[in-house]
């Protein structure tokens, strides 16, 4: 797909601004940016949904537009963040596409029973779909998209509000519709640490316009060090990975500070450290956890419920605490403060 200049507005309000861009057939690509950045617009356009106020869109080459349009649209499915699900049972759900496609009984239900053992649903097929869990019914989204064999998959915040297991789930169908089936995927998200391991290259939206483009680790790196306000990309390091006898990986990230990660990698490397992950204390933890580093308080941070710190330790963590942690360690810019992630913690690209 070939998009060409799009510029899309709502009234006053300008929600993309000259973008263009080229997926290229067979790859998966990751949409990162922040809140309001234009991710879902984009998409929505993608999927032939929503027409641009100008530019142009090509698929396969093709302009679409009148009859290009009901192709594309053929050709492509779009999962929303806001899952709707039929008041109905999951195999129901699940099969509304191919029902409208005509396809035989027996067709169907095995096609439907495949796409529900992908994404962990297998005897869901009975259930009352509205009854599921979110989770649930996310993967129910999921298979209703799959099961169609599109050309192009675009998802909008798969894996958002998801435990991690759904949301492994979610990460590891992608993975097997790009490359076992070829499926064309784009993902908008903000979810660095997931999807960037299932994506091969990335665009950066910001207010409207893509202002980083190339592989997920170098476009996270880059835009971490613009400080671009999107706080998933704290804690993105670049360093050198050698194995150990543990099974692990000693990275080398700079500044003296060594990190250990789950996983025998060796070279260049991009570590990222969610900050929810790492724990903060006034003394050394009794841990098995595989990193401790000592360091001191160089910036406190609101964010919603919650406080950020950012702490120098050879190089500069952030890490997230409650409000009520903050003032029970009477933690302030200065303070002398121990951090302490597992290595399982890290996740490398």
């Amino acid at each position: 797909m070939s998009l060409r200049d799009l510029v899309k507005d709502y009234g006053e309000v300008r929600a993309l601004d000259h973008v263009s861009l080229e997926v290229e057939d067979g790859e998966t690509l990751a949409v990162f940016g922040p809140n309001g950045a234009g991710k879902t617009t984009l998409l929505r356009i993608m999927a032939g949904i929503e027409a641009p106020t100008s530019g142009r869109i090509y698929y396969r080459g093709v302009e679409v537009g009148g009859k290009g349009l009901a192709e594309l649209r053929r050709r492509c499915t779009m999962v929303f963040q806001r899952t709707v699900i039929f008041n109905t049972t999951v195999y129901k759900n699940v099969a509304y596409g191919l029902a409208v496609r005509g396809l035989p009984q027996n067709e169907v239900a095995e096609k439907v029973k495949d796409a529900l053992n992908l994404v962990k649903l297998k005897g869901y097929e009975r259930r009352p779909a509205r009854r599921l869990s979110g989770g649930e019914q996310q993967r129910v989204a999921l298979a209703r998209a799959i099961v169609l064999e599109p050309e192009l998959l675009l998802l909008d915040e798969p894996t958002a509000n998801l435990d991690p297991e759904t949301a492994s789930i979610i990460e590891e169908t992608i993975r097997y519709m790009n490359r076992e089936k070829g499926t064309t995927v784009v993902v908008a998200t903000h979810n660095v640490f997931g999807m960037g391991k299932v994506a091969e290259r990335a665009i950066f939206l910001m207010n409207g316009r893509i202002v980083e483009e190339g592989s997920v680790s170098d476009v996270l790196l880059r835009v971490s060090l613009k400080d671009a306000g999107f706080s998933m990309l704290d804690n993105i390091f670049v360093g050198w990975a050698e194995p150990t006898p543990n099974g692990t990986s000693a990275i080398d990230i700079g500044g003296g500070v060594k990190i250990e990660a789950s996983g025998k990698r060796r070279g260049r490397v991009t570590a990222l450290i969610p900050p929810i992950d790492i724990i903060i204390s006034k003394k050394p933890l009794d841990s098995s956890a595989r990193n401790v580093l000592k360091g001191r308080i160089v910036e406190v941070s609101e964010a919603g419920s919650t406080v950020r710190l950012k702490v120098e330790a050879g190089r500069v963590f952030t890490a997230q605490i409650t409000e009520a942690s903050l003032k029970e360690m009477k933690l302030n810019v200065g303070s002398e403060v121990y951090l302490t992630f597992k290595a399982s913690s890290i996740r490398l690209l």
